[in-house]
């Protein structure tokens, strides 16, 4: 019997694996002991039935919880990429920042390719696995790129690519 292994390693970048470890000991040793305290505190108001207080503290510590155990799965899926240690050549790449011109509107973006737990579009860290992601990967500074994005065609060039 063969049994495979479905749970794939998620790549990450040095920074955002100290992203979540921070969250995480966070989440753990102030958040846990806070929503503990508040549990305690509304046991002593009396009645659990209809004491408002404690079930929102319970819910509280139950969402808490869910977010450990997703934290400590990233941590454990985690492989780490180092952009520093990859030779340099104009490629984008996973943990390549890249600066790009949005040739609709001329304007200028900077972007990094990062992993799931780490991306947030508003900071300019894109998904390697959105639309934007797959579609600047494997291009080169120069390129010319046209992406289907869920609010349409974008087209851009690829104006640099950097390894930090």
């Amino acid at each position: 019997m063969v049994i495979i292994n479905s749970m794939e390693k998620e790549p990450i970048t040095i920074q955002g694996l100290e992203k979540i470890k921070l969250e995480l000991d966070e989440r753990k040793n102030v958040t846990r002991a806070k929503i503990v305290a508040a549990i305690s505190e509304a046991r002593s108001h009396g009645d659990l039935k209809e004491n408002a207080e404690y079930h929102a503290a319970k819910e509280e510590q139950g969402l808490n919880e869910k977010r450990i155990q997703e934290l400590e799965t990233s941590i454990a899926m985690a492989e780490v990429i180092d952009i520093t240690k990859i030779a340099t050549n104009t490629k984008v790449i996973f943990a390549s920042t890249i600066v790009v011109k949005d040739l609709d509107t001329e304007k200028k973006n900077t972007y990094k390719i990062v992993g799931k737990d780490e991306a947030d579009v508003k900071n300019g860290l894109i998904y390697y696995r959105s639309p934007l992601g797959k579609g600047f990967i494997g291009k080169q500074k120069d390129d010319f790129v046209t992406i289907e994005t869920p609010s349409g065609e974008k087209s851009f060039e690829i104006i640099d690519v950097k390894y930090v």
